[in-house]
């Protein structure tokens, strides 16, 4: 049986879509069903898809419309967590991560790395959701008019929410960094507004 193009093509952005699932989501469960509630879409419709256009960003359009319909409907019933012992657990599990047997001459310095970049994804996640998504569109590789197109918005929103959202992110790594002692934030005035 012959390999369907369509399909093929459209299983080469795995990976993509559900890294920025994760991204969106923050969950490993919420983004796998969000991809595979994009794939299901994707294949129901498409006969919409106009061969010859970008596909990748047909794909990112679909994911991104189901993430924002999918928080509209949890935005509109509350949900409750229990938060005991977090921070117990946060370095319990980047402690696991980082194996015994690992191949890192400095077990510290390997937790450490991993730390900063859970910050960093820390700060991206503290971003509102219509910033965050434009944000992580961008760091995708996709251009302004794909962006604009996939969010139905301007291209000058576009650019807008990501001005807004790179001086959030700017300002929040710079407070931690302030915070974490660290002599170049110190050296370094905090980004203006």
């Amino acid at each position: 049986m012959a390999a369907d193009p369509f399909e093929s093509e459209a299983l080469s952005f795995l990976d993509a879509l559900y890294r920025t699932g994760l991204r969106m989501t923050r969950s490993e469960a919420e983004a796998e069903d969000l991809v595979q509630e994009t794939y299901i879409r994707a294949f129901r419709f498409r006969e919409q898809f106009r061969p010859g256009t970008n596909l990748k960003a047909w794909l990112f359009r679909i994911l991104t419309n189901t993430f924002i319909n999918q928080y509209r409907r949890k935005a509109a019933r509350p949900e409750t967590t229990v938060l005991d012992d977090v921070e117990e657990s946060i370095l319990y599990r980047h402690m696991r991560d980082v194996s015994p047997g690992s191949s890192s001459p400095d077990p510290e310095a390997e937790l450490i790395d991993k730390t900063i970049s859970s910050e960093v994804k820390d700060a991206l996640e503290a971003l509102p959701e219509k910033f965050r998504t434009t944000v992580l569109l961008d760091v995708e590789g996709f251009s302004y008019k794909e962006i604009a197109e996939m969010l139905d918005i301007p291209i000058g929103t576009v650019m807008s929410r990501l001005h807004r959202g790179r001086k959030f992110l700017q300002k929040r790594l710079y407070d931690l960094a302030r915070d974490r002692g660290i002599v170049a934030a110190r050296a370094m005035p905090r980004p203006a507004d």
